[in-house]
């Protein structure tokens, strides 16, 4: 197994581009004896295949299969860049960790990675790191929550006394896996600490695994030391992770409130004193007060009356009210409410009691709480909503299209293979507890050997190493211990089993960490395996040759432990294409299509699949020929990839002469060199908030200019298209707090937050313009919606022109905001030019947050609304003699380049390693034909008919 360890870090490195990082990562790993002379080449071939960025400025330089026998031993080699390499598309990388690995053992490092992942400012601190030891902890991870959840309170637990309450808390942190075996026993040995109100405190920091805490309640009264003994609190403390548990719980105390925590009959009280993660999923009603003087003392005593009725907690809030919920059964809290006529009321009632509670609650608040009562209006008077029952889904035909959304390119095929939970009935009281515990030892046998047989057949050892695991989790006596105690209570053996099984996953999610949360995932896994064996289910197995994975959801640490030898494709139900997940699965080269509706989950294990990562298109079943040409189109595109590489420095020019500008989207002036060896004309977006991003403060304006500078020395005479700095709610800079802001992509951000702050803007403006030196600048304004914006940014930049000359200077915005492109007409005759960001417009455009679980795969820049504006800020710009370019992800589609070359935009600006097949795709049109099929384009109804129009014609 691949560990990262100080000794294999080098510091303060440098490398001018990314194969001399290569290059130095290779010289490094010969000289460790990890690999042979000539794993250069397997490096380089890897990278051809498909950057392995995984981004938070880290690389995973790996080689292929081909290079394997170079490999002497698994070994890694790190090596900071503080400067930062450009890895490809303006990704700038601050780590790369070379990886030597005989197989497929670098999965497990992307495992460990993931968590590391999901801090925001990483890069940047991995940039800072000055010492080997400040960098390895970076990637270890942040310091671990308190685990605090339902599954770690206790009460009325069966103790007879302090010792045995000791016990009882130390099992439950136990089953959390947050101590080891030996921790109750440390507990025993620490002095207890008295709260007041028979609350006692014990803690240790010997055998802790993670911090945790948990409570336990006595079923009887006891006393330890001549002391009221009402409740216990063991902590098992690691860092400061409890300060703030601590802090709050001193706040109770000091009130006199601990007696909520001793006579608490739901842990659901618990939490909310201790500020635990409560339980999310209590049923819940709402109904409007019709009373005439809200709920006053008579009413609400009723209201309390009736509560108490049910054995089980029940909360009141009032809709739409900052404040807490209060109980239902206590008359001063729900007089403290406060709630008045044509307020809405929203009862919470735990699962037990709910069916029964809910309704009697809602139908004595309807009736007027032993009031009459004037009826409220119909549109106040809320009760439950009740809704047609959804269409009944159904697994896809065979020969189904289906569009999902496009997160690893590539063509692959092969049979379904669901990894997916479904539904098992079985009976939740057993027949005798002899019976049952024979039953369940019967089915953790026969799992045993199935997951035997997946350890033998699994060649990735991260794959072994999981099945490891699993074993690992049948043999835990704590969950039998647990299970067993069930049986004796009545309960069937799977009742009893996944009862204990959701419990102990529970409590893994409850401590909030990544890899924690894997193990859940696991424990679920592991116990579905046995429940299918007691019920009888056969659970599939995985297909021997190369297979296409369906799932619901798929995260980075999913895809992370994917053998890809065996994975041919991953399908996914729901979801977008986040950016870790389509990274780890463009670096692994797993074709990948996400968010394709749950029918997807409904589909016969074995079935004939094939997705096309490119297009985000899931045939079901296909047919013969249907295949053939699928894996024809697979060879010849990488056919056509390649011989458009070969003509990536000539012009982009239809075959009846239209030439077309093709420029890069870049982040940073690294790299500049490599965007033009792509064949850029240009640079049709600097963005230059990572700039911004890149420092701990704002830059200065000596600093931008040399960045800004150093672009346009690259380009060597190549116009340079300048975004001005675009951040705000969504994208905030840790310098420049904002206010939190309830929709952030509607609020303070690109040109509002800069007019807002016109000393930043003037600076970058004025550094701008000095490291131009008369070369061909063009600036814009990103997020302009209306005319005002544009005349305050545009007259601001000309005063600065009058201090700061610029011989090819011009003006423009970007047209992201639907508003924007309406008033294109009057904005054409003031702009030099319009570039339109697809990805904000089609956003907004549609309402749609790209980044949506389930709605995303609508969020198509080909969209027949996104066209129609795109053609009205053309034909708009070309009426008074102006250029429009793209500069969204909808330049880089090769379906979208002809309805935007016959749309009339005159740039296309794209990702480096697009630039190549945007030049051959152009080159491949007429400029009729492209105007007549953007014409029709624009008379469709959807964004699937659009695509069906070009892919047919």
């Amino acid at each position: 197994m691949l560990e990262l360890t100080l000794e294999q870090i080098s510091m303060g490195q440098t490398a001018v581009d990314k194969p001399a990082a290569l290059q130095l990562l290779a010289d490094h790993l010969v000289s460790d004896g990890l690999v042979a002379d000539g794993y250069l080449a397997g490096l380089q071939a890897r990278e051809a295949q498909g950057s392995t960025f995984l981004g938070q400025g880290i690389a995973i330089p790996h080689g292929t299969p081909q290079t394997r026998d170079l490999v002497f031993t698994t070994g890694v080699r790190l090596m900071q860049f503080p400067e930062g390499v450009d890895w490809g598309d303006g990704q700038i990388v601050y780590l790369a960790i070379g990886i030597a690995a005989k197989s497929d053992e670098h999965l497990r490092l992307l495992q460990l990675l993931t968590r590391a992942l999901g801090e925001t400012d990483l890069g940047e601190a991995l940039r800072r790191a000055s010492s080997a030891e400040a960098l390895l902890k970076l990637l270890q991870g942040a310091a671990q929550e308190l685990a605090l959840d339902a599954q770690m309170i206790g009460l009325g637990v069966a103790a007879d006394d302090f010792d045995e309450l000791v016990w009882r808390g130390a099992r439950l942190l136990r089953q959390a896996d947050c101590v080891g075996s030996g921790f109750a026993a440390m507990l025993q040995q620490v002095e207890a600490l008295p709260l007041g109100d028979g609350l006692w405190w014990l803690h240790s920091e010997q055998a802790v695994k993670r911090p945790g805490l948990a409570f336990v309640t006595p079923h009887k009264p006891l006393r330890y030391l001549d002391q009221p003994l009402n409740g216990l609190f063991c902590l098992a403390s690691l860092g400061e992770a409890h300060q703030a548990l601590l802090e709050r719980l001193c706040a109770l105390l000091i009130e006199g409130r601990g007696h909520e925590l001793c006579r608490a009959t739901s842990t659901r009280a618990v939490l909310e004193a201790l500020g635990g993660e409560v339980p999310a999923d209590w049923p819940s009603a709402r109904i409007g007060l019709a009373n005439a003087q809200g709920l006053h003392a008579r009413p609400a005593k009723i209201l309390a009356q009736l509560a108490k009725q049910f054995e089980g907690e029940i909360r009141l809030r009032i809709v739409d009210s900052p404040e807490n919920p209060v109980s239902a059964k206590s008359l001063s809290k729900l007089l403290g409410l406060g709630a008045h006529r044509g307020q809405v009321l929203e009862f919470i009632a735990e699962p037990s009691i709910a069916a029964d509670a809910l309704p009697a609650l809602l139908a004595a608040v309807e009736e007027g709480l032993g009031e009459e009562i004037e009826p409220l209006p119909l549109a106040v008077a809320v009760v439950e909503e009740v809704l047609e029952a959804p269409a009944p889904v159904q697994a896809p035909i065979a020969g189904a299209v289906i569009q999902g959304i496009a997160a690893a390119p590539g063509i692959a095929a092969g049979p379904a293979h669901l990894h997916v939970q479904r539904e098992i009935d079985y009976p939740l009281r057993g027949e005798t507890p002899v019976f049952e515990r024979e039953r369940l030892h019967k089915a953790l046998v026969e799992v045993r050997e199935d997951i035997d047989g997946l350890i033998q057949r699994s060649k990735a050892k991260a794959i072994r190493e999981i099945f490891v695991t699993h074993q690992e989790m049948l043999d835990d006596p704590e969950l039998t211990d647990d299970v067993d105690n069930r049986l004796k209570q009545g309960e069937s053996a799977a009742a009893a089993w996944m009862s204990v099984i959701e419990a102990a996953a529970r409590q893994q999610e409850s401590l909030h960490d990544a890899l924690l949360a894997e193990r859940a995932a696991d424990l679920r896994d592991v116990g579905r395996r046995v429940l299918a064996q007691l019920c009888g289910i056969e659970t599939p197995h995985e297909p021997e040759e190369p297979y296409i994975l369906v799932m619901d959801e798929v995260g980075p640490s999913d895809v992370a432990r994917l053998d890809p030898a065996r994975v041919a494709g991953i399908l996914t139900a729901r979801g977008g294409a986040t950016a870790h997940s389509a990274i780890v699965a463009r670096a692994l080269g797993i074709p990948a299509v996400v968010g394709a509706g749950e029918a997807v989950l409904l589909l016969d294990s074995g079935c004939p699949l094939l997705i096309d990562g490119q297009r985000g298109h899931l045939t079901v079943a296909p047919a013969a020929d249907a295949l053939r040409r699928a894996l024809e189109e697979r060879d010849s595109r990488a056919a056509r990839l390649q011989a458009a590489a070969a003509r990536r420095l000539e012009p982009a020019v239809t075959r009846d002469g239209h030439a077309v500008e093709v420029f890069a989207n870049i982040g940073e002036s690294a790299g500049i060199a490599a965007v033009v060896d792509q064949g850029a004309e240009g640079v049709g977006l600097l963005r230059t908030e990572l700039i911004f991003m890149a420092h701990q403060q704002a830059p200065d304006e000596a600093t931008q200019e040399a960045e800004y500078r150093r672009v346009l020395d690259g380009l060597a005479g190549r116009p340079l298209v300048v975004r001005t700095l675009d951040v705000g709610g969504d994208k905030p800079l840790p310098y420049w707090p904002i206010a939190k802001e309830e929709n952030p992509f509607l609020g303070v951000r690109g040109i509002r937050l800069t007019l807002q702050r016109p000393q930043v803007m003037e600076s970058q403006l004025r550094a701008l313009l000095r490291g131009a030196d008369n070369r061909p600048l063009r600036i814009m304004f990103p997020m302009v919606g209306g005319v005002e914006e544009w005349r305050q940014a545009r007259d601001m930049t000309e005063r600065l022109r009058q201090e700061i000359p610029v011989a090819d200077l011009q003006l423009g915005i970007m047209i992201e905001v639907p508003s924007a492109a309406l008033l294109a007409p009057v904005l054409a005759r003031e702009v030099d030019f319009f570039s339109i960001g697809t990805n904000d417009l089609t956003q907004y455009t549609l309402a749609i947050d790209r980044g949506h679980p389930t709605l995303s795969g609508q969020a198509d820049g080909l969209h027949p609304a996104v066209l129609q504006l795109i053609d009205i800020t053309v034909r708009a710009a070309h009426a008074h003699g102006k250029w429009v370019g793209i500069c969204g992800e909808l330049a880089a589609d090769p379906v979208a380049v002809p309805l935007l070359v016959g749309l009339g935009v005159d740039e296309l600006s794209v990702s480096a390693r697009s630039i190549a097949e945007v030049k051959a795709g152009v080159r491949e049109l007429t400029l009729a034909d492209a105007q007549a099929l953007a014409q029709q384009a624009l008379i469709q109804g959807t964004a699937a008919q659009v695509r069906a129009l070009v892919e047919n014609a």
